[in-house]
């Protein structure tokens, strides 16, 4: 069982008692005061939770930028999700797992999060430098396989530099691009960076969830 990964899950039907919706959500407290109430969120053998959509996979999905370009990647062959791989990517980050110490009982849950968050981007890149850290949208795609089963929250990393390099063997491709240059290649990317890109401007504008203070 000790081999068996476990992630961050929280029930499909908590979505739809807050309110479903397709594509990306820019009122991201009414939803993360939902999922974030202590005994809400729970740990799911990874293998069973890709084919359950009564479940959503909890995914921070990091985008990092100085204000004018942004990262971007594409997802090698050794990307954990075999269904991404050969997309632009913009967003950084991954599954939670219980090695998070994610205290899904106790008060202080949020902060806790938070600090799995900076955990999952410093296994994928190194990030030089101060950031800053919102969360500005949650992303949900219902039409694909890959996405009835996760549900993404996008943190907003504003860098005074974008001094970043690879760590992870999925990433390839790293490289920084205008917001011109997104959209000119716009139908290279995933999914969830097309929803992120068709809304730049106002995920740069929003003051982000209180569930991610600056850092």
């Amino acid at each position: 069982m000790s081999g068996i990964e476990q992630v961050l899950v929280v029930e499909r039907s908590v979505l739809d008692n807050v309110g479903s919706f397709q594509g990306i959500s820019l009122t991201v407290d009414h939803y993360l005061d939902a999922f974030f109430t202590p005994g809400t969120l729970r740990f799911m053998p990874r293998d069973q939770a890709e084919q359950d959509p009564t479940h959503k996979q909890i995914i921070p999905y990091v985008l990092i930028t100085d204000g004018d370009r942004f990262v971007t990647y594409v997802r090698g062959k050794r990307a954990g999700e075999q269904r991404l791989v050969g997309y632009r990517s913009l967003g950084i980050g991954g599954h939670i797992n219980p090695a998070d110490d994610l205290p899904l009982f106790s008060a202080d849950y949020r902060e806790a999060y938070r600090a799995a968050v900076e955990r999952e981007v410093a296994e994928e890149v190194v990030v030089n430098g101060t950031h800053t850290d919102r969360i500005v949208a949650l992303l949900n795609d219902d039409s694909t396989e890959v996405g009835s089963v996760h549900l993404g929250v996008v943190h907003y990393w504003r860098v005074p530099e974008l001094d970043v390099r690879k760590r992870e063997q999925m990433i390839t491709q790293l490289s920084p691009m205008t917001g011109a240059e997104l959209v000119a290649v716009r139908d290279t990317f995933e999914t969830w960076s097309q929803l992120c890109l068709d809304h730049l401007e106002a995920l740069a504008r929003t003051t982000g969830s209180r569930l991610s203070s600056g850092v």
